[in-house]
């Protein structure tokens, strides 16, 4: 029997009409979810002129958010199997919600900073309850297909309606709407939910790893706060030196805990294989590449090009509407090709869009940016799936959840860097007396050389071992 028919033995028999209306649930909170990853991005021009935060400030409030999905996605999941998936969806739905509230009443920079926070903590746990819900309300393996192609498919309207309800929402009525539109989705959510889910664990679920959990968070947290905060305190100053130290022991730390338990969230085993190795690596820089880069997108129409905030989010759409389309047929075309010649050449792409990024300013015409943008998402758009699915295919059956939880887990790590370094090298440039400007277009071409480079090292290495 399969991890998923021993999850859906626990699972209440559903009509057709009530499966419906689960999927339309769960879809809609993972929409929501991916909706915040993008809409946010449209309205940080809004926020740095009416918080009077810099860089930096603007760096926090993107990675605050990601780097606690990233870190808690995998005990989510645990958590949902082990205490039941519709309680700890409502539950990251509620937490989601209300802290959508205080994001959109903060005063500060760090009263937003906190309710991204909050955010991120709710994500965590609806994201992963949201799939494993579906999962087991769909036990015919056909159906779970269509039911996760849905899924999916939705998520990545969440992410093309991003930048455009962004820019919308924060020219009409400030940063703040943004944030206010998730409330009325999750108040539905919460109502829906507790008439229509029917409530499923999987008793033999393993405990959540405690200390590998708070290893991981204070680890890539004090090295994200070195990379932030070392532009502007200095890199070579006490502070930043400790956090870089500290990050070293605490990461260091969390390998050996990881290596000894029984169980842990991490299975360092998995990365003996070759092809599992190669396929998280590259998905660290897809991260890195096209959350550091699409960070600065609508910064650069807003502040070098001198666009309304509203335009600007329309200007960035190319990136998201490319992924969206591109996306479905990524899958197949590694099933065809597979899955190295696939990644290869969207990375390939992907590097080239971001040099020709570098070599944009003030004067250059949106026809002249707009391909480059679509040549950006549509790269990327090729190697995300077949990256999963590669991950998958190199474990066992039974630990394909894993594998899969682990890909996302490794991207929103790249996703937090990402936003982290790029975002060094600006201030780096700017503190050396360089404009703006300039310092985008070292950070667009640094993105770029490095997912070149892991064209070749996926071309040469995304592959099984042969031993």
């Amino acid at each position: 029997m399969t991890a998923y028919e021993d999850i859906a033995t626990t699972a209440p028999a559903a009509g057709r009409s009530s499966r419906a209306a689960l999927l339309a649930v769960t879809c809609l909170g993972q929409f929501m979810v991916l909706l915040d990853n993008t809409i946010v991005g449209a309205a940080l021009p809004d926020m740095q002129h009416r918080l009077h935060t810099q860089l930096t400030g603007l760096q926090w409030i993107v990675d605050a958010y990601v780097l606690v999905v990233a870190m808690l996605l995998l005990s989510g999941g645990v958590l949902a199997d082990r205490f039941g998936r519709k309680r700890l969806y409502l539950a990251g739905v509620a937490v989601f919600t209300a802290a959508s509230v205080l994001c959109s009443l903060a005063p500060s920079i760090g009263w937003l900073i906190t309710g991204r926070v909050l955010q991120g903590i709710g994500a965590a746990a609806l994201s992963p309850a949201s799939l494993a819900l579906l999962a087991a309300a769909c036990p015919r393996p056909q159906e779970r297909v269509r039911a996760i192609g849905l899924w999916a498919g939705i998520s990545g309207i969440g992410l093309a309606a991003g930048p455009v309800a962004g820019g919308v929402l924060a020219d009409a009525f400030g940063w703040p709407a943004i944030f206010l539109v998730n409330v009325p989705i999750g108040v539905v959510l919460v109502l829906v939910g507790l008439r229509i889910l029917g409530e499923s664990r999987n008793p033999s679920a393993a405990a959540v790893d405690v200390p590998g959990t708070i290893l991981s968070v204070l680890g890539v947290g004090a090295l994200t706060y070195g990379l932030i905060e070392g532009g502007s305190r200095g890199w070579t100053s006490p502070v930043i030196l400790t956090s870089f130290a500290a990050a070293a022991l605490l990461l260091a730390g969390f390998v050996v805990v990881e290596g000894r338990r029984v169980a842990p969230m991490l299975p360092l085993r998995l990365f003996r294989q070759r092809l599992f190795t190669t396929a998280n690596t590259a998905m660290v820089v897809v991260g890195f590449a096209l959350m550091g880069s699409s960070f600065f997108f609508s910064q650069f129409f807003v502040t070098v090009q001198g666009s309304s905030i509203l335009r600007a989010g329309l200007q960035t759409l190319p990136t998201s509407l490319a992924m969206v389309f591109v996306s479905p047929y990524a899958g197949r075309l590694a099933a065809r090709y597979g899955f190295r010649i696939v990644v290869t050449i969207g990375l390939a792409l992907a590097g080239a869009g971001l040099l020709t990024l570098g070599s944009v300013h003030s004067d250059t015409g949106y026809g002249n940016v707009w391909w480059r943008l679509a040549v950006v998402g549509a790269g990327f758009a090729l190697t995300m799936s077949p990256l999963t699915g590669a991950a998958i295919q190199a474990v066992s059956s039974q630990e394909g959840g894993l594998a899969s939880g682990i890909s996302s887990t490794t991207r929103q790590i790249g996703a937090v860097l990402g936003v982290a370094m790029l975002g060094a090298i600006v201030r780096t440039s700017e503190s050396g007396g360089g404009s703006f400007e300039t310092g985008l277009d070292s950070a667009f071409t640094v993105a770029g050389a490095v997912t070149l480079i892991t064209a070749v090292f996926t071309g040469l290495w995304l592959t099984r071992s042969s031993t």
